[in-house]
């Protein structure tokens, strides 16, 4: 599904990546742990091509990260970044032109509601500007759209730092359940009570 095969990638005279080999099958769940700096959100944006490997190969389903399928791959992966960099305006028009742009307008309306309650986010928060949000709403915001998506491969930088133990439990256990292929980059232990998830420790 996803491979890493003998990458190297330097940035400011800094290797960041040496002979790095890594994979993720098709529906797994793997947890990233390791100090800052050493390529953790590197790593996420080199499968979305927003960084290009100085040499080696990286592959999504055998099609190599690039301008040919990089339109391709990105429509399969959703990325929710560690500072869940969302556009500002009202809540209810990101989440309109988000679902508009991927087609998904009519989606049912009862898995909606379903999903912010779940998340334990209210109707008059649509109302509110991305900006007037505190950190927990936000991170929820871009898991709903996480949610709604539904793409294939989720690739989640913290996505739980700035929430409570109650909704991070949930959370995990929503998202170890999915049939989906998980990256996950977190240091909240929780994650490793799960069985589902197999922990990939970089030192």
């Amino acid at each position: 599904m996803i491979k890493f095969e003998s990458v190297y990638l330097i940035r400011n005279n800094k290797e960041i990546f040496s002979n790095l080999n890594f994979s993720v099958q098709k529906n797994e769940k793997v947890l990233i742990q390791g100090k800052s700096g050493i390529g953790k959100t590197t790593l996420f944006k080199l499968l979305l091509g927003f960084e290009i490997i100085d040499k080696g190969r990286v592959s999504f389903n055998d099609l190599d990260i690039g301008k040919e399928h990089i339109k391709n791959i990105r429509s399969q992966i959703f990325y929710l970044s560690q500072d869940i960099d969302l556009k500002d305006g009202r809540v209810s028009d990101l989440l309109d032109e988000i679902l508009e742009h991927n087609v998904l307008k009519n989606q049912d309306k009862g898995h909606f509601t379903d999903l912010l309650n779940f998340l334990d986010l209210s109707d008059k928060l649509l109302d509110q500007t991305i900006k007037e949000l505190s950190g927990g709403e936000r991170q929820r915001i871009g898991l709903l759209i996480c949610f709604l998506l539904d793409r294939p491969v989720w690739l989640l930088d913290e996505p739980t730092s700035a929430l409570d133990d109650i909704m991070k439990k949930k959370i995990v256990d929503y998202i170890l359940d999915q049939e989906k292929t998980i990256i996950l980059i977190s240091h909240d232990n929780v994650w490793k009570k799960n069985n589902a998830v197999k922990i990939e420790r970089w030192l």
